[in-house]
């Protein structure tokens, strides 16, 4: 990290602005921290250069692409050489939102997106090569 710059509270309510919108341009946030559209680019570029600006997304609504089921996994790999394999069939696999290596209960935790239980059912066929799995369906999500 620079040692020349310190992040302020200015810096942190542009992060929180563009936490809950990436979309908003530098203007529209520069009126909200009552700085300038420029003032605010320029703390952005050293937000990203710092590496607390680490790429931005989007948010999106998987039903209306057909991917309706989601569902929450927790993995319990059979082996501690299952580890590797299982992170490549991660990587390669596209119905894998999300995955976290946890303490505590299992040794993975997935976020999954599947069009529907079939396919869900195909999924957590393919798990059962690295190790067993606990399943919980999200039945709406709040935030």
């Amino acid at each position: 990290m620079n040692g020349n710059y310190t992040i302020d509270e200015i810096d942190l309510r542009i992060l929180s602005f563009l936490i809950k919108d990436a979309s908003q341009s530098n203007k529209e946030i520069g009126q909200l921290v009552h700085l300038t559209g420029q003032a605010v680019g320029a703390r952005v570029r050293k937000l990203q250069e710092l590496g607390v600006i680490e790429g931005y997304t989007l948010r999106w609504n998987p039903d209306k692409i057909g991917q309706s089921v989601h569902a929450f996994v927790t993995v319990f790999l059979k082996s501690g050489t299952a580890h590797q394999p299982f992170q490549s069939f991660v990587s390669q696999n596209d119905r894998i939102i999300e995955m976290h290596r946890v303490s505590g209960e299992g040794c993975y935790w997935m976020r999954v997106r599947v069009g529907s239980p079939a396919d869900l059912n195909v999924f957590l066929d393919e798990l059962l090569k690295y190790g067993n799995y606990k399943l919980s369906l999200s039945i709406g999500q709040l935030k």
